[in-house]
């Protein structure tokens, strides 16, 4: 296994957690990626030329022209936002968590421009998704309700969790194949709404407290990551149950999931700094360390060519993880320190929410 190394700026290094020994893959190094500038070129007059020769009995050779490299973009978000989780909408716009703020953040990124909706009084929204309705969907920890933007007429509806279920500190949600809603609270919890009833539950977590990232395969199946428990769960959306499943490294902290095309679960192990694979199939597990002495890993994130990105602490930058060639890829962000906390992409873009810099990150990929 071969780990290629990009870096399109070098930026100080940030602490992270310690993670247990592990064996370390090689390091080849790669091309870097390039910043994007557009210059405007003048108007050309046309000069005429003669018509070439082509010679009828000459063997024409392909052209091979190099792949683009991808491009890393930043946009700034309003000071103090504290941004968490983020969402790009199929209209090109991109939702954001403004944690600190108690409002849910829209990015124009043609424009640059951003505009808040405010939540409710003591919000503290921190997932952040879109549903089949084309709305923005919200875990709200500060108002321990889930809640709904219009993303035309932008009001916002509110479903608060049973009155005896306070404090869930709720965290991320997901849709699954019929349409409920999915979400996890790191109190020890799990749970559903059915936008259509309008109905919460909530239940509890077969271990307790930790359940924190949630996703849904393709064929509508559900998974969730326990941070506090170092497992992830599947959940029978028919019985509401949910079962765990440990990974082989013990106490390695899965923190996030996300499935590939194939329903297999790909997690980040946040204490271990590595990358788990679950393949339900054959009920097996894989994981590899991350480059660097500490790596942080964070969030997952599988896009369209399945390709697994991850966000690690400790390089302050996003990974690409190769499942083909078992090779990861290192994109150095341009602020630090940037404490990517979660990742969503559309095909040809990966975005994160910098957390620690104010900003939003794009990666896109030609």
């Amino acid at each position: 296994m071969k780990i290629s190394l990009v870096s399109i700026f070098m930026a100080g290094m940030i602490g992270g957690c310690v993670a247990p020994p592990a064996p370390s893959p090689t390091i080849a190094i790669s091309s870097t990626p390039t910043i994007e500038i557009i210059v405007p070129t003048a108007t050309a007059r046309p000069i005429a030329s003669p018509t070439p020769f082509v010679d009828p009995t000459a063997t024409l050779l392909p052209i091979s022209i190099a792949p683009s490299a991808p491009t890393i973009q930043e946009y700034d978000v309003p000071r103090g936002s504290h941004p968490h989780d983020v969402a790009p909408a199929p209209d090109g716009t991109v939702w954001y968590t403004a944690q600190a703020a108690g409002a849910l953040g829209r990015l124009d990124p043609e424009t640059g421009e951003t505009q808040h909706i405010p939540l409710g009084s003591g919000s503290a929204p921190h997932g952040v998704i879109v549903g089949p309705d084309g709305a923005a969907w919200i875990t709200d920890s500060g108002l321990n309700a889930i809640v709904r933007v219009d993303q035309v007429t932008e009001e916002v509806q509110r479903y608060p969790l049973p009155a005896d279920r306070r404090n869930a500190n709720l965290n991320t949600a997901a849709f699954d194949g019929d349409g409920v809603l999915w979400f996890t609270g790191q109190n020890g919890v799990y749970g559903r709404l059915d936008p259509e009833q309008g109905t919460v539950e909530v239940f509890d977590a077969p271990r307790g407290r930790g359940p924190y990232g949630i996703a849904t395969t393709p064929a509508g199946e559900v998974y969730y990551a326990s941070l506090a428990g170092s497992h992830i769960a599947r959940i029978d959306v028919t019985t509401k149950t949910a079962t765990p499943i440990d990974p082989p490294t013990a106490g390695q902290g899965a923190r996030r999931v996300w499935s590939d095309s194939q329903g297999r679960i790909w997690v980040s192990e946040w204490n271990a700094g590595q990358l788990g694979l679950y393949d339900p199939a054959s009920n097996t597990w894989r994981e590899w360390r991350l480059p660097g002495d500490q790596p942080g890993a964070y969030a997952v994130y599988v896009d369209d060519r399945d390709q697994v990105w991850l966000s690690d602490f400790t390089a302050n930058a996003l990974v690409r993880f190769d499942p083909v060639i078992e090779e990861f890829e290192i994109f150095t962000l341009p602020s630090s320190p940037a404490n990517v906390r979660q990742i969503l992409g559309r095909p040809g873009e990966v975005w994160g929410a910098e957390s620690g810099t104010d900003k939003i990150v794009v990666i896109r990929v030609p």
